[in-house]
């Protein structure tokens, strides 16, 4: 892979169900079994290329009921699959880029992971992955 690719969006919501509802009724696309990371329940579903992560919160206090609370529903990060991601962190480090994840870690479907902070970003929290198709 010479470019990086959108690995998946995250989109934080507060009823799961609710919104599982119109990709599966609507556009037709099977959700996954769920699973958990974060204090977040994790559902995903899959239009091409590209993977839609319904995140609900399971804990008061993690990542997503915190993003919920401050902004409501809607897009929470755009994660990017990179070839390496030790050098796309060095590449970050290396250009003055804050991060959240100074090291690589587990994240949903075993997938190694790291977010970049998004005030480094223009406002958007970006994940980066080397999880593969």
């Amino acid at each position: 892979m010479s470019f990086p690719e959108v690995a998946h969006i995250g989109i934080a919501v507060r009823d799961l169900n609710e919104a599982l509802a119109f990709y599966r009724d609507v556009l037709g696309l099977e959700p996954s079994e769920p699973e958990f990371a974060d204090g977040a329940r994790i559902v995903s579903v899959h239009a091409g290329d590209v993977g839609i992560e319904l995140l609900t919160p399971e804990t008061a206090d993690g990542p997503i009921a915190r993003f919920l609370e401050r902004r409501g529903p809607g897009i929470h990060h755009v994660c990017y699959r990179v070839a390496d991601l030790d050098a796309a962190l060095a590449a970050c480090r290396d250009h003055g880029y804050r991060l959240i994840d100074d090291t690589p870690r587990t994240g949903a479907g075993g997938c190694r992971i790291a977010f970049v902070h998004p005030k480094a970003t223009s406002g958007i929290l970006i994940e980066l992955t080397e999880e593969r198709r």
